[in-house]
């Protein structure tokens, strides 16, 4: 069932650190291109779909770059427009044992994407061809222009029969008003959401619902069902996440929909590289939904995408249904020949 998947969102060039030295300790850093619309688009490309990024590039070499690697992950580029001189960019500093790893902005507010306006884009085509639309919290936290067109759009789409994925993804560094400022706008996104990802600390601090539960768990399942019903989302999916002592990481999905949770099993992984797994586990969640999953098996199949994600260098999901499929399995190979 290959269907036409739509991310909105900006592309940013990722510059890292090699190996685990601090920013002020480097004197090299390697280069790449991401952002949360380039990772979903990819990894439904992978899961066998059409994968579209609609967003804005500068008009120079910087931009061409950029496209060429959009190019190398089979993303297709008929809603990327030109224009403008800057491109986002954010410093990656890997974390080890109890230091956290560090992503630190730069020039976003002044790239083309977050100067672009609606009337850059062809919103009634992309509206027609798209079967799922991405759009994720971080974006909404850049500009009213931004914004106007995450919405604008959201609703198009919907006139149209598709199906809208929000991703909460609320960050604190990017809303100078803090949750007061980001709460109307994410109600506004929540109403127009077919599938939404977020936890119980979302609905807690965002939206300021208020919870008797003590436990995250109970917390979860006192405060989503509300969630769902307010702005009635048919799909509400995440993940608890926690880093052990070891340097591994611990991971369990979840999916709420039909009024029933739907759990993983906790698994334990190392992690060669974390950034971009929620955005994996979102793919695997879209997958399984679109493809008639089973809730069981789409929760299960998301959060081994998401592990799977752990493993590769940089952060684009790379993995395809049939390895995703293979390591839910257990066929865990020391070398595949």
């Amino acid at each position: 069932m290959r269907k036409q998947i739509v991310a909105f969102g900006e592309v940013m060039m990722r510059l890292q650190v090699p190996g685990y030295e601090l920013l002020a300790q480097a004197n090299a850093l390697q280069y790449s291109f991401s952002g949360t619309g380039v990772n979903v688009a990819s990894a439904m490309t992978k899961l066998g779909h059409d994968g579209f990024l609609v967003s804005k590039l500068p008009n120079n070499p910087l931009g061409d770059a950029a496209i060429a690697f959009l190019q190398r992950l089979g993303i297709n580029r008929n809603y990327i427009t030109r224009g403008g001189k800057y491109l986002g960019l954010y410093f990656l500093e890997n974390g080890f044992g109890q230091r956290s790893s560090r992503v630190t902005y730069t020039n976003r507010l002044e790239s083309s994407f977050n100067t672009a306006s609606y009337s850059d884009y062809d919103l009634n085509q992309i509206a027609k061809q798209a079967d799922v639309i991405h759009f994720c919290g971080i974006t909404l936290a850049m500009t009213d222009d931004v914004r106007e067109t995450m919405k604008i759009l959201a609703k198009k789409v919907k006139e149209n029969g598709g199906l809208v994925c929000f991703d909460c993804n609320y960050r604190p560094s990017l809303w100078e008003g803090g949750y007061s400022k980001a709460k109307p706008h994410y109600e506004d996104m929540l109403a127009l959401a077919d599938i939404v990802m977020m936890n119980e600390k979302d609905a807690m601090y965002v939206l300021g619902m208020e919870t008797e539960g003590t436990s995250r768990e109970a917390q979860l399942k006192d405060l989503i069902p509300k969630v769902a019903k307010q702005y009635n989302i048919q799909t509400v999916a995440g993940t608890h996440r926690a880093i052990n002592s070891d340097n591994s990481h611990s991971l369990r999905g979840y999916l709420f929909t039909n009024g029933e949770f739907h759990f993983s099993e906790n698994t334990s992984f190392s992690v060669y590289d974390r950034i971009g797994a929620g955005d994996a586990y979102t793919s695997g969640i879209l997958h399984g939904v679109i493809t008639d999953f089973s809730p069981e098996k789409t929760v299960l199949f998301a959060q081994t995408a998401g592990m799977l994600a752990c493993t590769i260098v940089g952060d684009t999901p790379m993995s395809t249904e049939a390895e995703i499929l293979s390591a839910m399995a257990g066929a865990i190979d020391d070398i595949k020949r």
